[in-house]
């Protein structure tokens, strides 16, 4: 690729992305356990309730379970794109180009569908720090992913 001077910006942006992909996915997999252990129980015997959801989160509000589902498939394909894009970065030829945009641009998707959720989340109040922090690595990561994106497709010129 001619422009080599876009390659470091790219490995920054996805070292940073890496991180933040890799807190998220940990943070939804604790609010995942906390939900498993600490959700509804009932009873043997007794039948569940008609409007049952099995996404109920006792932390958090109605938004909540979303969230935190779409958070964590958006962290591991964002993870997994990273160890794409690391190959590109190393390689910084067209040839690894399609596997890293293809793959980040997949993960972008997702973290954008996470990312509405977090505002959905962040109108209807009533969450926890843990979720406050995931709910802002979520809406950065989705500027810092496009921004990624961008800084690949620079170095074709």
């Amino acid at each position: 690729m001619a422009n080599a001077g876009m390659k470091p910006v790219a490995g920054l942006l996805l070292v940073l992305n890496l991180c933040m992909y890799v807190i998220v996915a940990a943070v939804g997999g604790w609010a995942i356990n906390h939900a498993i252990n600490y959700g509804f129980f009932i009873g043997t015997g007794l039948h569940l309730p008609a409007h049952f959801s099995p996404i109920n989160f006792p932390i958090g509000n109605a938004a909540t379970g979303f969230f935190v589902i779409f958070a964590v498939i958006a962290g591991v394909v964002g993870a997994g794109s990273a160890l794409a894009g690391l190959n590109h970065v190393r390689a910084w030829s067209t040839e690894s180009l399609p596997a890293a945009a293809s793959a980040g641009f997949i993960a972008w998707t997702l973290t954008l569908l996470a990312m509405g959720l977090a505002v959905k989340e962040i109108e209807l109040h009533g969450r926890n720090a843990r979720l406050i922090c995931m709910e802002s690595f979520t809406i950065i990561l989705s500027a810092t992913q496009l921004f990624y994106l961008l800084a690949i497709h620079g170095g074709l010129r």
